[in-house]
Formats: C-alpha cells, sequence, structure tokens
C-alpha cells in the first residue's frame, strides 16, 4: 500500500474487524411469493474481517490489528459477538479470539508469499487460518475443562464453538478472497 501508513493500515484494519463483527450471516433466498426469506446463519463476519485485513494488509499490520481488536474487546468496548471486558477471558468463546492473533498472521504470510492474487489460493490460505482459530479455540476449550472452567460437556463446547459455525465460516472465507483480490486491485497492492 503506497499510500498509507502503518498505523492508517492498522486502524482500518481495526475498524474492519469491528464493523465486521456487527454483520450477522445469512442467506436470502427467493420465495414462491417473490418475496425474499433471510435464513440466518451461525457465524458472523468477525473472522472473516480479521482475514480479509491480513489478505489486503499483510502479515503485520493483520497481526496488529488482531491484537488492537482483543484489546479494545477486553477494556473498552464490548465489541466482540458475545459482549466484551476483562471477564471475556473466563468465556469459552475467547480462545477462538486468540487464535485470530496467529491467523492473522499466517493468512497475510501466505497472501505476502504469493506473487500475483489467486482465489483458490487465497481461499485455502484463509482456510488454513480459519483451522488456526478453531485448533487454538479447541485447545482453550480443552485447558478450561481440564482445569474445571467449564460446565458442560467438551464435546458439546467443540460441536457448538466449531463445528457448527465450521460450514459458514468456510464458505464466507471464499468470499473474503474474492473481496480481497478485488481490493488489492482497486487499491494498486502489489
Amino acid at each position: 500500500m503506497h499510500k498509507f501508513t502503518s498505523w492508517t493500515q492498522a486502524i482500518t484494519g481495526v475498524m474492519l474487524i469491528i464493523i465486521c463483527s456487527m454483520i450477522p450471516s445469512s442467506i436470502i433466498s427467493p420465495q414462491e411469493d417473490l418475496s425474499l426469506s433471510i435464513t440466518p446463519l451461525h457465524s458472523n463476519w468477525q473472522i472473516q474481517g480479521v482475514l480479509l485485513t491480513s489478505l489486503v494488509c499483510g502479515p503485520q499490520i493483520g497481526t496488529i490489528s488482531a491484537i488492537s481488536y482483543l484489546i479494545i474487546g477486553l477494556f473498552y468496548l464490548p465489541v466482540f459477538h458475545g459482549g466484551g471486558s476483562v471477564g471475556y477471558i473466563l468465556t469459552h468463546e475467547f480462545g477462538y479470539l486468540l487464535g485470530f492473533i496467529p491467523a492473522a498472521w499466517i493468512c497475510g504470510f501466505l497472501a505476502k508469499k504469493e506473487t500475483k492474487a489467486n482465489l483458490i489460493n487465497y481461499s485455502l490460505y484463509t482456510a488454513t487460518s480459519l483451522c488456526a482459530v478453531h485448533i487454538i479455540g479447541i485447545i482453550y476449550l480443552i485447558i478450561g475443562k481440564v482445569f474445571g472452567k467449564w460446565l458442560e460437556n467438551l464435546s458439546d463446547l467443540i460441536l457448538i464453538n466449531t463445528f457448527i459455525p465450521l460450514p459458514t465460516q468456510l464458505l464466507l472465507c471464499i468470499s473474503i478472497s474474492l473481496l480481497s483480490i478485488f481490493l488489492r486491485r482497486v487499491l494498486i497492492i502489489k
């Protein structure tokens, strides 16, 4: 990005993540009476905001944006999917938020190595980064279960937090990859 400083990119990345965390995922389908039906899905665009920032701005800015997003959510504003504050560390969703940091770096690093933006490669990079988020989230769930933080069954927590939203998140990875290719061309990013 030629015309933007690193701080401008990082602030833009944090704002993008915050805005994306407020956008619910849904499918719009036509009905027989020509009205539209909106079917909500089990995810929002929070992870995709992190991945989009990394694809467009690179690994350093993506990681800085993810860390800033966590700090804002823990100490200032309730920007996370389920709220915010320091008490959010004690919830089973926090491990997935911690996974944003390595996922941002992985996605940005892989995209930076790519000489030409490619939908298939970018989709694989975002899917790989999404796997990193879920692996760290599952590790956090296991650690919490070992120390008695969760009353729920571990398999139920993994099902609710990983396997139910994963198909939606994988589909959103494709759309984020397509959007990032468009943005990289519009912003003339090499």
